[in-house]
């Protein structure tokens, strides 16, 4: 984030990750539990995180999981993509352009964030098109990342909006049937794919401090400061 395409399509998603990671390990270091969160691409980046570091993520939180663009807005060859993508020179011939209502059912916001990706705010409203290179690394990281569900034990919060426009919940059903660990899913409804700023935020921080507090474990007084409380890494989308 905070980028452009320019700098997405010179990295991978690999290389997405070493920043997380970075990030993981210095809160890791002031903080006995983390919990990691995101939202879209970030939920299936928190994933690959607790699969590159078991024992070590209390849990995760996952908002709007996107291991699959089958929304109600996507255009419906969007299910051609990855074959586009394995075309020689297909991934620079193709961009995706975001289109209303991006995410957000919240009329006012959604002007907003409209003007902001209009104007090149990406830290704020992301960026209004994704060319063909990202969206290849996305579909390389899901394949990596359901590869490994199974093998992650850790308890896993999965909120989904039922009116979801970019992904609809077959990702939230499909990560309950495959995470190792226990799920708790919760279906939303009056909200968009944003949901951590749409109508129901409120909602989602309510469940998200929820789960927090009944998987935290609070260590001894011993331990350095603010290592027994636990810490929240979150990730945004692509």
């Amino acid at each position: 984030h905070c980028g452009d395409n320019s700098d997405l399509q010179a990295t991978g998603w690999q290389d997405w990750y070493e920043g997380v990671r970075k990030t993981f390990v210095q809160v890791k270091q002031r903080h006995g539990q983390v919990f990691v969160g995101g939202l879209s691409m970030g939920a299936v980046m928190s994933m690959y995180v607790a699969s590159e570091h078991p024992g070590q993520v209390a849990g995760l939180l996952m908002y709007s999981t996107t291991l699959k663009y089958d929304g109600w807005s996507i255009n419906k060859l969007a299910f051609l993509t990855p074959l586009l993508m394995k075309i020689p020179f297909g991934v620079h011939i193709c961009s995706f352009e975001e289109k209303p209502p991006y995410g957000i059912k919240n009329e006012r916001l959604r002007a907003i964030v409209e003007r902001q990706m209009k104007e090149g705010e990406s830290s704020e409203a992301g960026l209004l098109t994704m060319e063909g290179i990202t969206v290849r690394e996305l579909h390389r990281m899901n394949a990596v990342v359901r590869k490994r569900m199974p093998q992650i034990k850790v308890p896993a919060l999965v909120l989904h909006s039922i009116e979801d426009d970019i992904t609809s919940r077959w990702n939230a059903d499909y990560v309950e049937r495959h995470l190792g660990g226990p799920v708790t899913k919760i279906l939303l409804d009056n909200c968009y794919h944003m949901i951590t700023v749409d109508l129901q935020y409120r909602r989602v921080i309510e469940l998200s401090a929820r789960f927090v507090e009944q998987h935290a474990v609070l260590k001894s007084t011993q331990a350095p400061v603010g290592a027994g409380l636990p810490a929240m890494a979150s990730l945004r989308s692509a």
